[in-house]
């Protein structure tokens, strides 16, 4: 049974930095899209970065391309989500995702079958 784990959640002021990471464990991520979602106060689930198996295909939601970055290694079983120039609209809780399905698919049409059980992002002065 495949396990998420997300850190790096944190308080940052905008315009800051902040990198999440997922860790899988129980089982090897190297078949999976991973994806990044994101839930802010009162709003609808949102999927924010999607990356293929082998990394060759991402997704990024409108509301943060240009600023977000998602990569992966499949030796460490892991991926990030890296998160320049944040706004206070990215205020939300992430989550970590995983399914056998396309990145359109996951993040598009939220089709996931693992979630981590998500680190909280602030983005206040």
């Amino acid at each position: 049974q495949l396990q998420l784990v997300e850190s790096g959640g944190d308080l940052v002021q905008p315009g800051g930095s902040l990198r999440l990471s997922c860790a899988a464990s129980g089982a090897t991520l190297d078949y999976y899209v991973v994806g990044w979602f994101r839930r802010a106060p009162g709003k609808e689930r949102e999927g924010v970065a999607c990356i293929s198996d082998s990394g060759g295909r991402t997704y990024f939601a409108d509301s943060v391309k240009g600023r977000f970055t998602i990569s992966r290694d499949n030796a460490k079983n892991m991926v990030w989500l890296q998160m320049n120039n944040l706004k206070p609209e990215d205020t939300a809780i992430y989550y970590c995702a995983a399914a056998y399905t396309t990145v359109q698919a996951m993040c598009r049409f939220s089709e996931t079958d693992y979630w981590g059980q998500g680190t909280w992002v602030t983005v206040s002065s």
